[in-house]
C-alpha cells in the first residue's frame, strides 16, 4: 500500500507558491506520505522540476499530472505529462488522456471552476471528494456523485502554499510502479483520508 497525495501545486502554477524543492523537502519530512502527483494549471513543468529533484530519494514517487482548465470546469489527468492540445474541452481532454494510458479526474466538482452535475455526463475515471481546499459540505456533495456515478472518490490537498500540504492522503492498494497505482485507483482499490492537521469544516 502506499500513501499518496492526488492534488499538490508547485509555483510553476501562477496562484501557487510552493518552491519544487520544499515540496520534495515536505515530502521527504512526512512519516507515512512518499507519493504526489504534481498537477499545476494547464503546464507539467513543475512535476519534471519535482521528479528531477526527487530522483535521488528512491523512497519518494512523483506521480505525473495535470489539471487542465476546460471550458466546462477543471479537470485532473493522472499519469500523463503533457499538456493536452486546444480546445480544452472535457471530451477532448478524455481522449486524449485515454490516449496516453491516464486517468481523468473531476477536480473539486462543486467549487468554483469543478464540473459539478455536469460531470455525469462524461466517462470520468474518478471524483475528487476531499479537496483540501473545499469546505465540508462540497466534498460531501462529490461523494453522492461519486456514489450516483458509481466511481471511485478520490483525495487531494489542492495545496497552493506550504501550509496547506498534506491535509487529505490516499491509501492506494498498489505497488510504487505508475501503471499499477493508475489501475487500483481506477478499480477503486483506493481510500480518500482526512490527515491529523486537516481543518474539518
Amino acid at each position: 500500500m502506499i500513501r499518496a497525495d492526488l492534488h499538490v501545486h508547485t509555483n510553476f502554477s501562477p496562484d501557487s507558491s510552493i518552491p519544487p524543492k520544499t515540496l520534495v523537502n515536505m515530502l521527504l519530512a512526512h512519516p507515512f506520505i512518499k507519493a504526489v502527483a504534481v498537477t499545476d494549471h494547464n503546464t507539467v513543468r513543475g512535476y519534471f522540476k519535482v521528479r528531477e529533484l526527487a530522483s535521488a530519494y528512491p523512497d519518494l514517487l512523483i506521480i505525473p499530472g495535470v489539471e487542465v482548465s476546460t471550458i466546462e470546469g477543471d479537470v485532473i489527468l493522472l499519469g500523463v505529462a503533457e499538456v493536452p492540445p486546444q480546445p480544452w474541452t472535457v471530451e477532448n481532454v478524455i481522449d486524449f488522456a485515454r490516449s496516453r494510458g491516464g486517468l481523468v479526474v473531476a477536480a473539486h466538482p462543486y467549487r468554483a471552476f469543478g464540473l459539478g452535475d455536469s460531470a455525469r455526463k462524461y466517462p470520468i475515471d474518478a471524483i475528487e471528494i476531499l479537496n483540501g481546499g473545499c469546505p465540508r459540505q462540497l466534498n460531501v456533495l462529490a461523494e453522492e456523485l461519486a456514489k450516483a456515478m458509481s466511481v471511485p472518490g478520490i483525495a487531494g490537498s489542492d495545496a497552493h502554499r506550504v501550509d496547506e500540504l498534506w491535509t487529505v492522503y490516499n491509501e492506494i492498494q498498489a505497488s510504487t510502479n505508475l501503471d499499477d497505482i493508475l489501475n487500483a485507483v481506477k478499480r477503486g482499490f483506493v481510500r480518500a483520508s482526512y490527515s491529523e492537521k486537516s481543518i474539518r469544516f
